[in-house]
């Protein structure tokens, strides 16, 4: 539960930074930057508050939990661009859909993080 509550903070910060860097950067890129600076808040958050009793150090943790995380950008982006720019306007959405596209983004790679921070970058 605590994971949920920790990563549904870092996904909102996600979230509204996307929104906040697409001001200078393109869609694209927004999403990658948004992603790094949820990224970090989900590290700060899931480290002090979900795993606790890691027998990880915390520099072997980021290290792991960045790679973890490559994988899940990866998802984020491919979603986000896809639905973005192919699905939802083939389906005649084009109100908000930059942003229900980067929150479909943003929600799929929760479960298959929380696998491998589990597993590997907290264990």
């Amino acid at each position: 539960m605590l994971f949920l509550l920790t990563g549904g903070t870092a996904a909102a910060i996600n979230f509204a930074s996307r929104i906040l860097y697409n001001h200078w950067l393109d869609y694209s890129n927004s999403i990658i930057v948004a992603y790094l600076t949820g990224m970090v808040t989900a590290f700060v958050l899931a480290r002090l508050f979900v795993f606790t009793e890691t027998s990880q150090n915390w520099h072997r943790s980021a290290l792991i939990f960045t790679l973890v995380n490559m994988v899940a950008v990866a998802q984020t982006w491919a979603i986000s661009m896809g639905l973005a720019y192919y699905v939802l306007p083939s389906a005649g959405v084009t109100r908000f859909a930059p942003e229900i596209a980067h929150a479909a983004g943003v929600a799929f790679p929760v479960f298959t993080s929380y696998l491998g921070h589990k597993h590997w970058s907290f264990r």
